[in-house]
């Protein structure tokens, strides 16, 4: 399914099956020399059926594309590889490639999360049925990197770069301030609040991502192309919207952590969650997971403002608690 959003920049929809997202809106600028596609799909046959027809409908040869990565997740990159020829360029963040280019799989986070009270061996069996595992790239492109400010163009398109760290570490959006667009990726998203996950005890990608919530909010913003679900126009508005969810969720975990000290996968299980399950067991692991890593980047939010503390137990598993 295709639309053409502005004249040459289309949306082409790629099915996620099995995902709650349910798709992928990849964009495309479609110019008189090179057209630039933005974000992929899955590694999956019906990713890759979909953005072939979506290219052939618009009349765009893949020969002639090059392409922009949002982010690292595999919703995003991982059809790039059967999609890319010999003259593509592809325009990634400096941080996420260094992540791809260093990936020595899941067990490090396995090992972080059991250190929080995960049960490894549940995470550990579960992580292979994990989209990231099953549909990543096969290997890895060229890629060519875009700082900050750094501008690309493309047919009546000048985008520039802002890095907005915090759903990924190198994540980009792209801003068209003569059109006041925004190309956001998973940094805004209209209904959806974007997750983020913390699996390290030198990072705190929730401070990062309010930090990039503001960057965006300064923008003269008329239209949002969010990575997944409706486009809409209004972004501070669900800038401060998200910054509100935040708040709200560093609160309730304050309020559990009065109630006594507990590791992120116990803080987890008290903390509401959108989702059809009548308890915490009845929870399939991969949202476990999710909200394990959610809870932990509110927790090492508040221990740096210095609202919690954490230390181990006997069991080397790490526990806060309120101040």
């Amino acid at each position: 399914m295709t639309e053409e959003i502005l004249p040459g920049l289309h949306r082409i929809k790629i099915p996620l099956p099995e995902s709650p997202l349910k798709y992928l809106n990849s964009y495309v600028i479609k110019a008189d020399g090179r057209n630039l596609i933005i974000d992929t799909g899955f590694n999956r046959n019906e990713c890759l059926e979909a953005m072939n027809n979506g290219l052939r409908e618009i009349k765009v040869d893949l020969a002639d594309c090059d392409f922009f990565i949002t982010h690292l997740h595999a919703d995003h990159f991982g059809l790039i590889a059967r999609l890319v020829t010999k003259k593509s360029k592809i325009y990634f963040s400096r941080p996420d490639k260094e992540i791809i280019e260093s990936w020595e799989g899941f067990e490090p986070m396995i090992e972080y999360a059991g250190k929080n009270g995960f049960p490894e061996n549940e995470l550990r069996a579960a992580l292979h049925q994990h989209p990231g595992y099953k549909y990543g790239s096969d290997w890895t492109p060229d890629m060519s990197v875009l700082e900050d400010g750094e501008t690309i163009t493309y047919g009546n398109y000048c985008f520039e770069c802002v890095e907005t760290p915090g759903h990924t570490l190198g994540h980009i959006c792209l801003y068209e301030a003569a059109k006041k667009i925004l190309i956001a990726g998973d940094h805004i998203l209209s209904d959806i609040t974007p997750n983020i996950q913390c699996w390290s005890d030198k990072d705190n990608p929730l401070e990062k991502y309010l930090l990039s919530l503001d960057k965006a909010r300064k923008l003269d913003v008329g239209l949002v192309l969010p990575g997944h679900r409706r486009l809409f126009n209004d972004h501070r508005a669900r800038i401060d919207e998200l910054k509100q969810h935040h708040e709200k969720r560093a609160e309730e975990i304050i309020d559990i952590l009065e109630k006594g000290p507990g590791s992120a996968f116990e803080v987890a299980s008290f903390m509401t969650w959108d989702i059809r399950c009548d308890s915490w067991n009845d929870f399939p692991v991969a949202q476990k997971w999710f909200a394990t890593g959610e809870a932990i980047s509110h927790l090492r939010f508040l221990e740096e403002k210095r609202l919690v503390t954490k230390e181990k137990n006997n069991s080397g598993i790490q526990r806060y608690s309120a101040i």
